[in-house]
């Protein structure tokens, strides 16, 4: 089997995440980049798979700038067997659709059986992508599991949702997303950084994948950007006697809660 994870490097969620008013764009050179935990999460999901199938291979994808690979090979020294990193000029400000079918261009060229997901990066947080990169492979798609259960045929999982519990299954190949109710990544160690640097890593550019510069242009455009303004300051609510009814009221104005009729 061959199970392919998607990573995301995105802005350590600790450090301060600005755009860029010119661009629009998020200022990625503003903080630390990471690995996004929620793809770390879907990497242990491939890898307590493959600690009871020897046989599979785990494959990491990822779209992004030339700092990719840097968090690529945190992921080959936890223990994913090699990295493919999709990296083109052409690909700067691309919106979700445009990523979703380079992606899906990529995972044709790779060969999957299966493709694991986060269910929401901590960056964009569109939380579409996976069921769009499953409707362009034209393949089953769960999404949000909390829990996950492969076997060589199928891929089984559980899925909360406020109005109950579901337990879901698709026969492979397919694309799940995963919650935050799967485990914390296991750590990499000394044996596992070394041998990162000597596990396979292959650059794709959109020429590789077959897509054009023009195809390659964002479906979205971004209008105009402005920095987020200062928090002014809230109303404080002295106790005249009447401190119960002055929060009353201003519950209800902001239509917190219903006023009483009159």
């Amino acid at each position: 089997m061959r199970i392919i994870v998607l990573m995301k490097e995105v802005p350590d969620t600790w450090g301060e995440r600005t755009l860029n008013v010119e661009t629009g764009l998020l200022d990625r050179a503003a903080g630390d980049l990471v690995l996004d935990e929620i793809n770390e999460r879907a990497l242990e999901v491939a890898l307590t798979h493959r600690d009871s199938h020897p046989d599979t291979e785990v494959v990491l994808l990822a779209a992004g700038p030339a700092t990719v690979p840097v968090s690529l090979r945190k992921g080959l020294a936890m223990g994913a067997d090699r990295a493919v990193h999709v990296h083109d000029d052409a690909l700067l400000g691309a919106d979700m659709t445009l990523t979703a079918e380079v992606l899906a261009a990529a995972v044709r060229h790779i060969g999957f059986d299966l493709v694991i997901a986060g269910n929401l990066s901590t960056d964009g947080g569109g939380g579409a992508l996976p069921s769009m990169l499953a409707e362009l492979l034209g393949v089953a798609g769960a999404t949000s599991l909390s829990t996950v259960k492969a076997t060589e045929s199928s891929v089984a999982g559980r899925r909360n949702l406020e109005s109950g519990r579901f337990e879901v299954s698709a026969a492979l190949p397919a694309v799940i997303s995963i919650t935050e109710a799967l485990p914390d990544a296991r750590f990499s160690n000394f044996k596992g950084i070394m041998a990162a640097k000597k596990k396979p890593f292959d650059t794709l550019t959109l020429a590789d994948l077959g897509i054009s510069v023009d195809e390659a242009a964002s479906r979205s455009i971004i209008i105009s950007a402005a920095k987020r303004p200062p928090r002014t300051a809230g109303i404080r609510i002295e106790d005249g006697g009447d401190a119960g009814r002055q929060i009353a009221d201003f519950l209800t104005k902001n239509q917190l809660i219903k006023g009483r009729a009159e």
